[in-house]
């Protein structure tokens, strides 16, 4: 079966590239392992894995495409780049923010960005949220994003404060 999706992110790991694709295909509803490949003997005087081991997973989440592979330990992520996750409603960003912020690193969540515990950047936004910044009225954007600013976790209810009030 041939893909429509044009790019495909691929995620370097070390070793996790199987365990990381089942949390993420377990977090997303419409969600599915597509497909593993595993290190043949040949090559190991370069890449030096095992033959057997998990080399690369393909995986859907919500309909996108990502490669994980397992290339080694010279290479981490950072929050250079991120997945955003746009969210309808409250019960979704708590929802996300839970399990993708499971064992992550807590110092780096800041404004709906948050890191998991394999060092991957996320953005848990909802609609609303672009929907108040982008508003014509510039001292209504002004506060939704002062009070944006002030969240680790994004709350709709204070926005909606900040966005209404005189």
């Amino acid at each position: 079966m041939q893909s429509t999706q044009k790019i495909t992110p691929c995620l370097w790991f070390d070793h996790e590239a199987e365990e990381a694709a089942e949390f993420y295909v377990g977090i997303f509803r419409n969600s599915r392992i597509l497909h593993v490949s595993r290190y043949p003997d040949e090559g190991q005087e370069i890449h030096g894995k095992e033959a057997g081991t998990v080399l690369i997973v393909s995986f859907e989440l919500e309909g996108n495409r990502f490669t994980a592979l397992n290339g080694g330990p010279m290479f981490k992520f950072n929050e250079a780049i991120s997945f955003q996750i746009d969210c309808n409603n409250q019960e979704e960003v708590d929802y996300y923010w839970s399990k993708l912020s499971e064992g992550g690193d807590e110092t780096a969540q800041q404004c709906g960005w948050l890191k998991d515990k394999y060092g991957v950047s996320w953005q848990v936004v909802p609609v609303i949220l672009m929907e108040m910044l982008n508003d014509r009225d510039k001292q209504k954007a002004k506060k939704v994003m002062k009070a944006m600013l002030q969240m680790k976790k994004i709350d709709i209810r204070e926005l909606e404060r900040a966005y209404t009030e005189p």
